[in-house]
């Protein structure tokens, strides 16, 4: 088997993942689960559709779309961040320093970064919030895809962008562990929220398997001995979202069609 925790693997919390990982695998095991891989998978950038997925961490807009129907939702982390409530969460809409506007209609015009076109938080909800500001035509002078969150916030950093939204749980990272990084940025709002990054098994994951994913993954987030690795993480929790709950990504998506800007231009 293997397990994955790539959306938050910034090379900073290398350790502090990796060390959440040791004590999640070490509650998985007293949960019952005996084929738990010592240590986490990072050859691959998710390892998502592998036949021995047991565990890992994937975004709302794959769950909702290239990932839909071929992995189990297991259960929803929650975070300690600007723009996050329970297990629910935002972009941070990330500009520069400088007062170009106070709004995100003063941007029209302007150069987005974005790290993904399969990401909620980077593309989908900036899409959402801009298709009542865009008439049917495009908002931005270009765009530039920079493949993460990071990435994207240092071309706003360097002037190579104007604007771009971020995961609200990685500007916190960021901000809490590599705030040089965030130097010659400031936030101008966040987003509407949307349920949180998912954790997910392979599909033939048996129903009794993902029982016992959940009871050690709340067994691991109540561990005291685990606190200082959650906070270095963020980590506070856990929620068991459904499939229903994530409709709120395709229903972001479905208002921005309608509107007219079904890309992100």
């Amino acid at each position: 088997m293997i397990a994955s925790l790539p959306m938050y693997d910034l090379p900073v919390l290398r350790g502090p993942t990796d060390d959440w990982w040791r004590g999640l695998a070490h509650h998985l095991r007293a949960a019952g689960l005996s084929d738990v891989p010592a240590e986490l998978t990072r050859s691959q950038a998710s390892a998502w559709l592998d036949d021995e997925l047991l565990l890992s961490q994937t975004c709302g807009y794959p769950l909702t779309h290239a990932l839909a129907g071929r992995v189990h939702l297991v259960c929803t982390p929650a975070y300690a961040a600007p723009g996050c409530s329970g297990a629910h969460y935002s972009s941070a809409i990330v500009v520069g320093e400088a007062p170009a506007g106070d709004r995100l209609a003063d941007f029209r015009g302007c150069v987005c970064a974005y790290n993904a076109a399969d990401s909620h938080s980077g593309v989908n909800v900036l899409r959402f919030m801009l298709a009542p500001l865009a008439g049917n035509g495009p908002f931005f002078a270009d765009t530039v895809r920079t493949g993460s969150h990071a990435a994207s916030i240092d071309a706003v950093a360097r002037g190579e962008a104007d604007l771009c939204a971020v995961d609200a749980v990685t500007h916190a990272l960021l901000a809490h562990h590599q705030p040089e990084a965030l130097v010659g940025t400031r936030v101008l709002a966040y987003s509407p929220q949307a349920p949180g990054l998912p954790l997910i098994t392979a599909l033939g994951t048996s129903a009794a398997v993902r029982t016992r994913l959940r009871d050690g993954i709340h067994a691991a987030l109540a561990d005291p001995d685990l606190e200082s690795t959650r906070s270095a993480l963020l980590l506070t929790g856990a929620e068991d979202c459904s499939a229903r709950d994530y409709e709120a990504i395709l229903d972001m998506e479905r208002d921005a069609i309608a509107r007219g800007y079904g890309e992100l231009r």
